[in-house]
């Protein structure tokens, strides 16, 4: 199957263009390289078609979904402190290259997208954690009020226009190719500052708490969901919620470095606690993470060590 994954030079995109093509598929990325590299593609560059446009541009949607039968959409913004500093140019990434996009599968051979949305920023402050797909969406951020919008286009279009869907809402995602400078990732982000000797900044005190799950972990989910063909949203995490006070300990014993915390005040839009309920993903998906916490922060901590 010829396939386009938007944002495939991005850290998770790039994992699941790997997965793709271990199936045997024929790839198409689509990447403007704003905070994607083509170091992440490097490895199998010569076994995919990249196009390097931008999901605003009409033209390069054309170009890109050119003979494609389906599509991962992962093109996005996703820094949260970014969209609170700038919400129109989250909403012009995040809905209006959506919007575009979607009108673009209207004019293609698509037969099904699924779509990349948030887990972890969707539900708020949710009243009861783990937060369940039912759970009422009260985003607190322009970043998680602009992935509810593009879901909500995107059950329209399906209603409206027959295009088939899936929706995942990830948990916090982490793993190797992950940027250690973004403004996103936490678990990156400290492995970055430990191996530079830098202090590691928490925000708040301690107690936020996040569900993380492992970047192969959410590549197989968004596979299994394009072959249901069944029109539905999903969680993908853990369940499990880790304050940042224990995620930093496991970090500490993972790289047997020593290492300095930075306390300062929360930032606007973070969420205060989070885990997200993935029975619905078992039942119907027959999907279930399989790398635990510490395993998958071994396996990103051996790739910095090489790579950074």
């Amino acid at each position: 199957m010829k396939i386009l994954v938007t944002g495939g030079a991005g850290f998770v995109g790039s994992h699941l263009i790997e997965e793709l093509l271990v199936e045997g598929h024929e790839i198409v990325c689509l990447d403007n390289f704003s905070t994607g590299k083509k170091n992440n593609l490097n490895q199998f560059q010569e076994q995919i078609t990249l196009v390097d446009g931008d999901i605003v541009d009409t033209k390069d949607l054309q170009t890109a979904l050119d003979g494609v039968e389906s599509v991962y959409h992962l093109a996005a913004q996703i820094s949260v402190s970014h969209s609170v500093r700038d919400p129109l140019f989250d909403a012009s990434i995040n809905i209006n290259g959506f919007i575009n996009l979607l009108n673009a599968l209207l004019k293609s051979s698509v037969k099904r997208i699924v779509y990349v949305s948030t887990g972890g920023a969707i539900y708020g402050e949710p009243p009861k954690i783990p937060a369940s797909e039912t759970t009422p969406e009260a985003p607190i951020s322009p970043y998680g009020l602009s992935k509810l919008v593009g879901e909500k286009y995107l059950r329209w279009y399906s209603t409206n226009h027959g295009l088939s869907y899936a929706i995942i809402r990830p948990a916090n995602i982490y793993g190797p190719r992950q940027d250690p400078l973004g403004e996103a990732g936490v678990i990156s982000i400290f492995l970055g500052r430990i191996l530079n000797q830098e202090p590691l900044e928490i925000f708040g005190d301690g107690s936020d708490t996040r569900d993380y799950v492992y970047v192969k972990d959410i590549a197989s989910i968004c596979m299994a969901a394009m072959d249901s063909k069944k029109n539905d949203t999903y969680n993908a995490g853990t369940g499990i919620q880790i304050t940042l006070e224990d995620l930093v300990d496991t970090i500490g014993e993972v790289t047997s470095l020593p290492y300095k915390k930075e306390y300062k005040e929360p930032r606007p839009g973070d969420v205060k606690k989070i885990a997200l309920d993935i029975t619905k993903a078992k039942t119907e998906l027959n999907w279930t993470p399989r790398i635990s916490l510490k395993e998958g922060i071994q396996y990103t901590w051996d790739w910095f060590k090489n790579e950074t």
